[in-house]
């Protein structure tokens, strides 16, 4: 028991405050990014905040396929492991890599360094290896304060990429922070090392750009939560209902039932929300059925457009999904519509592509729904909350070291909003981020 009371003084649990850029429209940037620093010294890396994903890579300097320049207006950096004094190539017999893969790597040998392989849900893949470096980060030690700090972390280097990740374009980041529950994951791996606590929350502003993002204890404001449903590889909720104009969708009983590839997800790394054909199809019913003389017309192969010139907030029902636990989330007109041009509207759900024959298949809630709210992900207890928020303020975050409350406030590191129309992260499958092994 004293030597277990030691090991609890010597944590140095606290919280993190990280900036945010971007914003989730569709017609916009579409995605939500931070700054990290990584190395020693300490370099500026963007990357794309992504809840339904586990590690973090960067782009390499021997990348074969990596974008050079971004229309985000952020300088691109390759991260070089020569130019850091404290990086450390991974080897295959190195514990995280054995842990990563469940065991030992078939083909290892000694000096061999252990590959990563991950393919995201619209095609897009990066490929690489595991090093080892510091991550310096803001830790939360005053009222809208910060001092640095920093950890060692694995993390891939970007040696190969494909799709939508391999060249210059309007979103181009330097790579992507997965916030899932892995023991890979930056997250996991700061709070093995006693720097945090599994809890972390973001409020994404999509009026203004930008947002929170802080890990450690929200103290206010206070959220209501929903379990999050062991043993899964992404952050699955119970879905109960849906409330469209106060009426209730007539569903199947088991239409978001959990299992053999279906259930409720909710991931900041996907702009829009999935839903099954079987709720789909009724839900855009409800929708329209309003307006029943709009003119639809399908616009970049794949969002259903119509022209209106009035206020979609009274022109448009509420839609609400009802969670395990009597938790709801609302869903505003100005949420799941969004103007891709003077008077014309886009509506904001999309059916999820991957259909099973019943039509009943994975709903996937990503920042259409979460924008304009704060969500907690607390992983100690296994729960995750929201309530509706001015992203544009602040919260409040306990520092386990001593017990005070700071506040940590918003941040918007965009530089641009200029118009990226048709470039959005669409996510047709789910099948978020799954590592494979690549042969030594």
């Amino acid at each position: 028991m004293k030597a277990h009371d030691a090991r609890r003084r010597g944590r140095i649990l606290s919280a993190v405050d990280l900036s945010l850029g971007g914003n989730g429209h569709p017609a916009e940037t579409g995605l939500y990014y931070t700054k990290l620093r990584i190395g020693s010294p300490p370099k500026d890396y963007h990357v794309q905040v992504d809840t339904g994903s586990d590690i973090l890579w960067v782009n390499c300097v021997d990348c074969t396929r990596c974008p050079r320049t971004s229309d985000l207006h952020i300088e691109l950096t390759l991260y070089d492991p020569k130019s850091s004094r404290t990086s450390q190539l991974v080897s295959c017999d190195d514990d995280f890599c054995s842990s990563t893969y469940d065991g030992p790597v078939a083909g290892c040998k000694p000096g061999l360094g252990c590959d990563y392989s991950v393919i995201y849900g619209d095609g897009s893949g990066t490929a690489g290896y595991f090093v080892r470096d510091y991550l310096t980060f803001d830790q939360v030690n005053g009222n809208l304060h910060t001092t640095p700090a920093n950890s060692s972390v694995v993390f891939g280097c970007g040696a190969t990429q494909s799709g939508g990740l391999s060249s210059s374009s309007e979103e181009a980041l330097d790579g992507i922070l997965g916030f899932g529950q892995a023991n890979s994951s930056v997250l996991s791996q700061l709070a093995a090392a006693g720097k945090v606590k599994k809890i972390f929350s973001h409020c994404l502003d999509n009026n203004r750009g930008g947002g929170i993002f802080a890990i450690g204890e929200v103290v206010q404001p206070t959220v209501t939560t929903t379990p999050l449903v062991a043993n899964q590889a992404h952050y699955n909720v119970i879905l109960k209902d849906i409330e469209v104009d106060k009426d209730f969708l007539e569903l199947p009983s088991d239409t978001f039932a959990t299992g053999n590839g279906r259930g409720t997800i909710i991931d900041s790394g996907t702009t829009l929300a999935y839903l099954p054909s079987l709720v789909y199809d009724p839900l855009m019913n409800k929708v329209l059925s309003r307006q029943p003389g709009l003119d639809i017309h399908i616009i970049e192969g794949q969002f259903s457009c119509f022209q209106y010139s009035g206020n979609v907030d009274d022109g448009f029902p509420t839609v609400k999904f009802h969670f395990q636990d009597s938790v709801s989330l609302t869903v505003y007109p100005h949420d799941y519509l969004f103007e891709i041009k003077d008077a014309v509207w886009c509506v904001g759900w999309q059916k999820t592509a991957s259909q099973s024959r019943d039509g009943r298949d994975i709903t996937l809630l990503g920042d259409l729904v979460l924008s304009n709210k704060l969500v907690v992900y607390d992983l100690e207890n296994m729960t995750i909350g929201w309530t509706e928020y001015n992203c544009s303020s602040s919260i409040k975050v306990k520092d386990e070291r001593n017990g005070a409350v700071y506040t940590v406030s918003a941040h918007d590191i965009s530089s641009s909003r200029a118009v990226l129309i048709g470039r959005i992260l669409t996510f047709f499958l789910l099948l978020v981020a799954m590592l494979n092994i690549l042969v030594c």
